[in-house]
């Protein structure tokens, strides 16, 4: 069963086909064809045969209306070796659908997965091989630059998840930041929730620090919602922070029940009101509220 974080790098290439060719362009420089468009096909790559096989996305790329290549894109987290036997499948079927050449081009999340990716997959003797295009993390660009980040979004968006532990990780996430705000609103939530997931603690934090600061202005609509939205829960949190820290400097009992009333409260008012009468507060029921009469 594909995960949340599978289906959402795969929603990259179905959202932007073109990032398939981008891709390739590196590791098959003279073999890339000239293209103009770039097309989401169908992914059931069916033979006649009852068993069921569907890629995670086709792309075919096309020159002046004529179809010049296509593309089987796979998202690879872990090494697998049922798709030696399928991606060999996926590639005839579609070699014999389309009539023009096919690329195997598969998407790794680790350096190791890659290694065993790109693999050549022998067919048999004489020497039929299959050697898929492996993009792992030191085959995806690192994207400083908020300029190309907003001309290749989807890009940027790799480009995060794979450098965050890399230098220069302000430049990185500024012009991830940046990516952001030339897509659709349901797409940049859909992207940066799946970031957000994938960033180890430390990059996550880092991220999240920055969409709090000023210094960068936010275009869109999603952008300004959600750092908003993250700002009042950081002064609903601070503030909460503050009512334990006076009463604990006066010398209150607070027990765990009104702990957690405390630290769960997402009334900022109420929270400011505790604040002001834990300033002169004996026990905690001097607080009022929730806390006492």
């Amino acid at each position: 069963m594909p995960t949340q974080q599978h289906e959402t790098l795969v929603e990259l290439f179905r959202d932007r086909p073109a990032l398939a060719a981008e891709l390739l362009e590196g590791p098959l420089p003279g073999d890339m064809p000239q293209f103009d468009e770039a097309h989401l096909f169908s992914a059931e790559l069916n033979a006649l045969t009852p068993t069921e096989r569907r890629a995670d996305a086709v792309i075919t790329l096309t020159r002046e209306g004529n179809l010049v290549m296509a593309v089987v894109v796979e998202v690879q987290r872990r090494a697998d070796a049922d798709k030696h036997r399928s991606w060999p499948a996926y590639v005839a079927t579609l070699r014999d659908r389309l009539r023009c050449h096919v690329a195997l081009l598969v998407i790794c999340t680790s350096r190791r997965v890659a290694e065993w990716a790109r693999e050549p997959i022998y067919l048999g003797p004489p020497g039929s091989v299959i050697t898929p295009v492996a993009i792992g993390p030191a085959q995806i660009p690192n994207i400083t630059d908020p300029r190309e980040a907003r001309e290749h979004p989807e890009l940027a968006v790799l480009s995060a998840i794979t450098h965050a532990d890399d230098p220069g990780i302000d430049l990185l996430f500024k012009a991830y930041l940046a990516a952001l705000d030339v897509l659709e609103p349901d797409r940049s939530l859909l992207y940066h929730d799946y970031v957000l997931s994938a960033l180890s603690p430390l990059p996550r934090k880092l991220l999240e620090e920055l969409m709090m600061t000023a210094e960068y202005q936010y275009k869109s609509d999603w952008a300004r919602n959600l750092v908003a939205e993250g700002k009042a829960e950081g002064k609903v949190e601070n503030q909460a922070e503050s009512v334990l820290t006076v009463l604990d400097a006066k010398g209150v009992a607070v027990s765990a029940k009104a702990r957690s009333v405390i630290t769960n409260c997402t009334d900022l008012a109420q929270l400011n009101e505790w604040l002001r009468r834990a300033v002169t507060a004996e026990r905690i029921e001097d607080l009022g509220g929730a806390l006492g009469g």
